[in-house]
């Protein structure tokens, strides 16, 4: 019973992770596809508006010659109506009927009327046009109606008999115009068959083109992207040490931003690893000292009998064990320093004397023991910046230890805060009075491993690569400067400052309150 709910949990997960490939899988796509969807989807949609317009162009193309037929037989109709003695008649024969209504494939129909009741000749059935208040006279016009249920095409003039009428009769001085109506119309199968021969020529070619179209999109995609793909050989063809710079002269220009990038990263990956074989290679350096050290010591005691030899030589062990571990910790410090990036170190707004102070209280014991005056002096306001508090502190505790390593006993140090309102800077300051630094040494002291021969002090060499390093991560300036006020000629000491930028919010509190 106890493995079932082991099962279920397993058999639980199972789906969730099955899930989670899924998804992986499904927001993974392709560049391919992407520029080929983008592509082709106009085209196909444009496809059927182009067979569309294809269709309404080509009605409208047929539409005008057989409109220009039914205006000639409207015209040619019209000339044939008279007023004759105060009857309309039409002087059109049978043949010329018969040649009006002769036609293979559409129905020919015509009508000529005086009012709405009155039929002059033609079919009576043909609708008659919209009640117009002013019919224009003389002109032809269309329009689309049905007639038995078949949709016909309609020409249509109005014309004045009392402009007809014999000359001389006076009947054109009439005031009022006498209108007659002339409609030819005509059923729209050739029409239909004209713009289905139209439209078949015109798309007919279309399916043709659009596969080759689409064969040609295809074609010239790949062809596009086939630098990336040689971009890729190229560098799984390179040897996996190989971190120089890949050749951007040879990609196309919108993929160069991607080449400079990768190369960007390339340079960071390489002095990541510079960083961390020079860490390999000083610890294995710096280390066989202290672990011969201890060897030696370790098998000197055990030769030896004497009590008081013994616990002299343990007295030396413990003495480079803590040598050692300092060491060791000195340069696991220099390596998390100079590994984190500046953009993944926990940063939050500090207060620059609170810090200060709580440092100073952990050398106060040390600076008794070894009988120098540890003092702190802080701004009077509070000194805010942004920054690792664990490594601020950490960079602090080397400045003081260095100091207090080379001040004699009698002398002081002194640790002070202070705000630089002219260049909006944070000031860190730690004073010795010490046998001071050359100014030519100056520039190597922040070096590794660098010690100033003749100053006999034991240390290790990494405090103040530390305290570079830290200052570098949190944007800071370093000066080493002379101690304005030596307490001994012999000892003129020496003033490390290091500079930040103030956090402007308080920055603009502060001058607000000025």
């Amino acid at each position: 019973m106890s493995q079932l709910p082991g099962k279920d949990d397993s058999d639980a997960a199972a789906p969730d992770s099955l899930a989670g490939k899924q998804a992986e899988e499904k927001t993974q796509r392709s560049l391919f596809g992407e520029i080929l969807d983008w592509m082709l989807a106009p085209l196909l949609l444009l496809w059927p508006m182009s067979i569309a317009i294809t269709y309404l162009v080509a009605k409208s193309i047929a539409n005008q010659p057989f409109d220009r037929a039914l205006e000639d037989n409207v015209l040619v109709l019209s000339q044939q109506v008279k007023e004759i003695d105060g009857k309309v008649v039409t002087q059109m024969s049978n043949p010329a009927r018969d040649i009006l209504r002769a036609d293979d494939l559409d129905n020919i129909y015509y009508q000529i009327k005086v009012s709405k009741d009155q039929l002059i000749d033609g079919d009576r059935d043909l609708p008659m046009p919209m009640d117009e208040e002013r019919p224009v006279i003389g002109s032809v016009q269309f329009r689309n109606a049905v007639l038995r249920g078949i949709d016909i095409r309609i020409a249509y003039s109005y014309i004045d008999l009392n402009k007809r009428g014999k000359p001389g009769s006076g009947k054109d001085q009439r005031q009022d115009p006498h209108l007659a109506l002339v409609q030819v119309a005509e059923t729209l199968e050739k029409r239909a068959l004209l713009a289905n021969e139209i439209i078949k020529g015109v798309i007919l070619p279309q399916f043709i083109i659009l596969p080759i179209a689409l064969a040609l999109v295809w074609f010239a995609l790949s062809r596009g992207l086939s630098p990336l793909a040689e971009l890729q050989q190229r560098i799984r063809a390179r040897r996996p040490d190989d971190l120089s710079p890949i050749d951007s002269r040879h990609v196309p220009e919108e993929i160069t931003p991607l080449v400079k990038s990768l190369n960007e990263m390339l340079e960071r990956l390489a002095q990541t690893i510079a960083i961390q074989k020079r860490f390999i290679a000083d610890a294995a350096h710096q280390m066989k000292t202290p672990l011969a050290g201890l060897r030696m010591q370790s098998e000197l005691a055990l030769r030896q009998t004497d009590q008081q030899e013994i616990h002299q030589s343990l007295t030396q062990l413990a003495t480079s064990s803590e040598a050692a571990t300092r060491l060791v910790n000195q340069l696991l410090t220099l390596a998390r320093a100079e590994n984190l990036a500046p953009a993944n170190q926990p940063r939050e707004q500090i207060d620059l004397n609170i810090l200060a102070r709580n440092v100073v209280q952990d050398w106060i014991q040390a600076s008794f023991a070894k009988k120098i005056d540890l003092g702190f002096e802080q701004d009077k306001n509070a000194v805010l910046i942004f920054g690792s508090p664990l490594m601020l502190r950490e960079m602090l505790s080397n400045l003081i230890d260095n100091a207090l390593r080379y001040t004699p006993q009698g002398h002081s140090v002194t640790v002070r805060v202070r705000t630089d309102h002219e260049q909006a800077l944070a000031v860190l300051e730690v004073e010795d009075n010490g046998r001071g630094i050359p100014v030519e040494e100056r520039g190597h002291v922040f070096e590794r491993f660098y010690r100033i021969l003749g100053s006999n002090v034991q240390g290790s060499g990494l405090g103040l690569a530390i305290v570079r390093e830290i200052a570098s991560q949190h944007e800071a300036r370093i000066e080493i400067l002379d101690n304005p006020q030596p307490q001994d000629p012999l000892y003129p000491g020496c003033v490390f400052r290091i500079s930040f930028q103030l956090n402007p919010y308080d920055e603009l509190a502060m001058e607000g309150l000025s």
